[in-house]
């Protein structure tokens, strides 16, 4: 597992391995080209080469295009974007090698659909969706599948640091409960199903595919208004 946080990543490992899975704690930038080749090159020497690649890693700057600040939006792209080019093109060779892969990239419902207040957020995610796509038809032939998987709203520690900017948090998460046409935001466990669907050779007829797992909130079409 890689990620910025190493307090974070070693809790997960720690979960994973008293489960009795196998798994290591990385730390590193995913938009640092160097800290992402060490640290691909450290998973593959204890585990071997690498078949599933899933890129989560992500920052949500709030505000209208012209309230971004520069340093936000080279962030956002950084992170969101930059990260997903660095490991995923850091990994591909040993998927060529296996000839055999699955990535996914996180995108949102917001690459979708229109959201207010996020608006480089938006614009990273709906290029990993263009992105998937275009992968997908580069590496079908090698075995290697590319899927995005674009979410709702959902009950996560992003959501809560993005609700605790706002000046009227109770009133806007109930807000966003009552935009799905299902009645409530989503949990993680409900978006990591897809992943695991998509990671695995039951979707092995599926790549180039956006899989919107929104409570049906892109066919509703309908959204808070920013509460700031």
């Amino acid at each position: 597992m890689l990620d910025l946080d190493e307090a974070a990543s070693q809790s997960v490992v720690d979960e994973i391995v008293a489960a009795g899975g196998r798994a290591i704690a990385l730390c590193a930038s995913v938009a640092d080209e160097q800290q992402v080749e060490a640290a691909v090159a450290k998973l593959r020497n204890a585990f071997g080469l690498i078949n599933v690649l899933v890129n989560n890693a992500a920052v949500m700057p709030a505000g209208r295009l012209h309230e971004t600040s520069p340093a936000d939006f080279d962030r956002c792209i950084a992170v969101n974007l930059r990260g997903a080019y660095l490991v995923s093109r850091a990994v591909i060779p040993q998927m060529i090698e296996l000839r055999q892969g699955s990535i996914i990239h996180m995108a949102s419902v917001t690459g979708v659909i229109g959201l207010p207040g996020l608006a480089v957020y938006s614009a990273t995610k709906g290029a990993l969706i263009a992105l998937a796509r275009a992968m997908s038809t580069d590496y079908a032939r090698l075995g290697i599948r590319v899927n995005t998987v674009s979410p709702g709203t959902i009950d996560s520690p992003m959501l809560h640091d993005f609700l605790a900017a706002q000046s009227s948090p109770d009133s806007l998460r109930r807000a966003f409960d009552e935009m799905h046409p299902i009645g409530r935001v989503g949990t993680i466990e409900e978006v990591a199903n897809v992943f695991l669907f998509l990671a695995s050779d039951e979707s092995s007829f599926v790549t180039g595919a956006n899989y919107q797992v929104d409570g049906g909130i892109s066919v509703k079409g309908e959204q808070p208004q920013d509460q700031k």
